[in-house]
């Protein structure tokens, strides 16, 4: 075994994180086997994401849905809601195809290599390489934010991100020991987590120390470079929240495509990630006394999203496409951020008064 995973996994065994869904090195040597679905729903999740965010919703989809045949019989809205808040939420909808697949063509077993991992809706080369070392044990180069930082920092890479991807990948690959690869995998990842950080590393606890080149240099947080960003676009759009006496606000699910697909939304006008969309109430739903209630900004990873925020007090429900949805039962609806952020602007206590009566 090479010197960088023996003084890794020593590391490892010792300090590595308590996870929901990690089975732990003395479980691992007991002969405690890592679950595939586990693996692939916390990898899924954590893209884009944090790992104290995404804690209580792997427990949330366990609960309701503990295999994979439960998720892939389970309503997609249902899954949707569930999701609400995650983000990016083409992954949801990923999630649910690959579930269904699973189900109906492969027993709701996981394929136990890279390419066939690979194979299923949602899985690019990252997660299929990191269900693949963990649940499986196969030697699979897995390379996140977290092992990009240790081995730029270890090799000190002066190649910009993302340029330097494919060097990162073949150094990761030639680290990556063919005995306990998905130990070895996680301990990267958790060195990047917890010691090897963006900023004020750690360097003096961290295992490998004494073979980084950028400590050497005394500037490991110099590394990795990156390219300089694009200013992000700003987008302006106007949001309607219309209210009923009995309160309920109108809500419709946007179309199971694109930024947003398939989430819930009160009116919006037409804007994209390219585009402006209306602000004025001249472009509401339906006549009536629209009032303005100020902007809410949202930033999505390609632009910022500015939304005026327009309310309507009803005497009655006018007829219109859509449903008039209990602001009390909001939660149980598949609201992205930028829908709740609009809600909350118009009706403060919206979500509250949910949490009061649950």
């Amino acid at each position: 075994m090479d010197h960088f995973a023996r003084k890794l996994l020593a590391w490892y065994d010792r300090h590595h994180r308590e996870l929901p869904w990690r089975v732990g090195p003395s479980d691992k040597a007991q002969g405690v086997v890592p679950d595939p679905y586990h693996v692939w729903l916390s990898e899924i999740m954590l893209q884009q994401t944090t790992v104290q965010a995404v804690k209580p919703y792997f427990d949330k989809f366990l609960t309701r849905w503990p295999r994979v045949a439960d998720l892939a019989a389970a309503d997609t809205d249902e899954v949707m809601a569930a999701w609400a808040g995650l983000g990016y939420y083409a992954r949801a909808r990923n999630l649910k195809k690959c579930a269904e697949v699973l189900a109906r063509d492969h027993d709701g077993r996981f394929p136990d290599t890279f390419e066939g991992l690979k194979a299923l809706p949602g899985i690019g080369d990252y997660t299929a390489a990191a269900i693949a070392a963990i649940a499986f044990d196969r030697p699979e180069a897995v390379v996140d934010g977290n092992v990009e930082r240790v081995v730029t920092r270890l090799f000190a890479i002066e190649t910009p991100l993302p340029t330097a991807k494919p060097e990162i990948k073949t150094r990761t690959k030639a680290m990556t020991p063919a005995e306990r690869p998905g130990d070895y995998a996680q301990a990267m990842m958790d060195l990047g987590a917890t010691i090897c950080t963006p900023k004020r590393p750690a360097c003096v606890l961290c295992p490998l120390r004494d073979d980084c080149i950028a400590l050497s240099k005394d500037d490991p947080q110099r590394f990795p470079l990156k390219m300089p960003k694009a200013a992000r676009p700003v987008r302006y759009g106007a949001a309607f929240i219309a209210e009923t006496p009995d309160q309920r606000i109108l809500l419709k699910t946007r179309e199971n495509k694109g930024l947003l697909g398939g989430m819930a939304e009160v009116p919006t006008t037409g804007w994209t990630a390219r585009s402006d969309g209306e602000t004025g109430k001249d472009a509401a739903p339906f006549s009536a006394a629209w009032t303005p209630k100020g902007e809410v900004t949202h930033v999505f990873t390609h632009f910022e999203l500015r939304l005026a925020i327009w309310h309507a007090a009803l005497d009655e429900r006018p007829v219109t496409g859509g449903r008039w949805t209990q602001i009390t039962a909001l939660g149980e609806e598949a609201l992205p951020s930028v829908m709740k952020k609009a809600i909350t602007q118009a009706i403060p206590d919206a979500f509250k008064a949910r949490r009061e009566t649950s």
